[in-house]
C-alpha cells in the first residue's frame, strides 16, 4: 500500500509540474505581448464598442408604463421578474426591446428601504434641471420613418415636437408617462471628421476642466 501511495504521489506531483510549466508559459505570453504604451496600461484587450446591452431606469406605474412602451411605442417586453431585497420590500423589473438586440429597463420600487416612494422619475426635475437634458433617443430609419412615427404619436394622444433640425440629424421629442424625456432621431448626413472640428476650438476647449 506505500509503495502504491509513492507512486500515485510521484505521478500527481509530475502532473502538477507539466500543468504549472503550461501555465507560466501562458503567463509569459501574455506578459511579453501587452501594449505597455501609454495610452494602453491595460495592455493588448481592446475594450470595443458592441452596442447597448439595456439602460435601467425607474417607474412608479409598471402598468402604465409596459402600456406606453408596448402598446404605443410597440418595444415587447422580454423579461418580467420579481426581485426581493434582503433589506425588504419588492421589486418589479421589466427589460423591454428597442431593436437591434439592445433593450430598456425599468424597475419599479415597492417599500425598499431607503428609497422614496415619490422620487422624480423623470430625472431632469429632481435634479433642478429645466428642460431635457437628460434624455433617451431611439433609432428612425429614415426621414419619412421619423415623420411616421411623428403622426403615430400624435393619433395616440402623445404630445409630440415639430421635427427638430440639428443640421446632422433630425428629431422629435415627447415624455412617457414616467416623465422622461424621450426622442427619435435620424441621422441626415455622413458623418465626417469635419463633424468634430469644434472639439479643436477656442469655444470648446477654454471650458476643460482640466
Amino acid at each position: 500500500m506505500a509503495g502504491n501511495r509513492n507512486v500515485s504521489l510521484g505521478r500527481f506531483c509530475r502532473m502538477y509540474n507539466r500543468h504549472a510549466a503550461q501555465l507560466a508559459g501562458w503567463i509569459d505570453r501574455v506578459v511579453n505581448e501587452r501594449d505597455t504604451s501609454p495610452g494602453n496600461q491595460f495592455g493588448a484587450y481592446e475594450m470595443g464598442n458592441h452596442g447597448l446591452h439595456h439602460l435601467g431606469l425607474a417607474t412608479h406605474d409598471m402598468e402604465a408604463t409596459l402600456e406606453f412602451y408596448e402598446g404605443t411605442l410597440g418595444f415587447p417586453a422580454k423579461v418580467c421578474d420579481v426581485l426581493k431585497p434582503e433589506a425588504g420590500g419588492v421589486i418589479r423589473h421589466a427589460f423591454l426591446d428597442v431593436g437591434n438586440g439592445e433593450m430598456i429597463a425599468f424597475m419599479e420600487c415597492n417599500d425598499v428601504p431607503e428609497i422614496s416612494a415619490d422620487f422624480d422619475t423623470g430625472i431632469n426635475r429632481g435634479l433642478g434641471i429645466s428642460g431635457g437634458v437628460i434624455h433617451f433617443a431611439f433609432k428612425a430609419e429614415d426621414e419619412a420613418d421619423l415623420l411616421a412615427k411623428q403622426s403615430a404619436l400624435r393619433s395616440r394622444d402623445v404630445e409630440v415636437t415639430e421635427v427638430v433640425d440639428h443640421g446632422w440629424c433630425k428629431s422629435i421629442y415627447f415624455h412617457d408617462p414616467n416623465s422622461l424625456q424621450l426622442e427619435y432621431c435620424v441621422i441626415t448626413e455622413e458623418l465626417v471628421e469635419t463633424h468634430l472640428q469644434d472639439r479643436a476650438s477656442d469655444d470648446w476647449q477654454q471650458l476643460s476642466r482640466t
